[in-house]
């Protein structure tokens, strides 16, 4: 019975250890800060979620990572090409502003 408990453990961890990868589009958007964007013309807002903790806690880099990947990739699908944090990383949520900074009026 304890090697079943185990063994299911395991397969719980390791199918929840995906990869979260950027698309073609994500890998063009920007990251940058606030006084950096003020030519840019804001589209709106994302907010991204993943899972803090599986079996073992992740590191606050790893979930703030993840989500800033998330976050790059709806900024495609909404238009934009810059995104600049909003909220800290908190319980593995986060909230980002959307922009569009080249050519923002076209």
């Amino acid at each position: 019975m304890r090697a079943k408990l185990i063994t299911a453990t395991l397969a719980l961890s390791l199918g929840a250890c995906s990869t979260i990868a950027l698309t073609p589009g994500g890998e063009k958007v920007r990251v940058l800060d606030p006084g950096e964007v003020s030519s840019c013309r804001e589209l709106g807002r994302t907010n991204n979620s993943v899972t803090p903790v599986i079996v073992v806690e992740r590191s606050i880099e790893t979930v703030a990572k993840e989500l800033t990947i998330l976050a790059r990739n709806s900024a495609t699908r909404m238009g934009g090409d810059t995104i600049v944090p909003l909220t800290i990383v908190e319980g593995g949520e986060q909230t980002f502003i959307v922009y569009k900074c080249v050519n923002p009026n076209g």
